[in-house]
């Protein structure tokens, strides 16, 4: 586990290190810094030679169309009114998840890895999942699935864990919920 946990700690300084030498971000450049020359020579080294001409224009656009918009700060987007119905669902998802009882499932210990791998493969696959479906069915289809197929299966989990006393093999029903309640977040919220 020591080398385990160490290793993401590796690829962060390996990223840090060699982050210097990557160019910022095409759109950050023009868009918030305003430097149209820093842009296509920052698409001529990400994307590789070739006409970048439409999506610099397209770029243009949508700074014509941003002009007057202003870029706030965390603690301006917190006092602003508008985001608030945002921020209050998002507390509330975040306390929710808390307060749910996932971390409650009484495992043997001798099982406990394989459950933190089974999270951490659950992950991926909600990440390669969204990633291939969101285009298809947009985010709002994937929001409402997602808290409704959420809502069951914390249905279901609450159902395991009030039979696990009687039923030693619902702790592990409990698991495979646990998975799949971390997949629909990860696909939908």
């Amino acid at each position: 586990w020591n080398v385990l946990l160490s290793f993401s700690g590796f690829v962060a300084l390996i990223q840090l290190l060699f982050l210097p030498f990557f160019p910022e971000s095409p759109p950050y450049l023009l868009l918030q810094k305003g430097d149209k020359a820093g842009c296509l020579k920052a698409m001529k080294q990400v994307w590789g030679e070739g006409n970048y001409h439409t999506d610099f224009d397209d770029m243009m656009k949508e700074k014509t169309v941003t002009k007057g918009t202003k870029i706030m700060n965390v603690l301006e987007v917190l006092k602003e009114p508008s985001v608030y119905p945002q921020l209050s669902t998002m507390l509330l998802l975040l306390l929710s998840l808390q307060l749910c009882g996932l971390s409650a499932v009484d495992l043997q210990e001798s099982i406990i890895p394989y459950v933190s791998l089974g999270v951490a493969i659950s992950e991926l696959i909600s990440i390669i999942l969204c990633s291939s479906i969101i285009d298809r069915f947009g985010r709002r289809i994937l929001l409402w699935g997602g808290y409704l197929l959420m809502a069951l299966i914390l249905v279901l989990l609450e159902t395991s864990l009030l039979l696990s006393d009687q039923f030693l093999w619902m702790r592990y029903c409990s698991v495979i919920l646990i998975f799949l309640f971390i997949i629909a977040y990860g696909i939908g919220p």
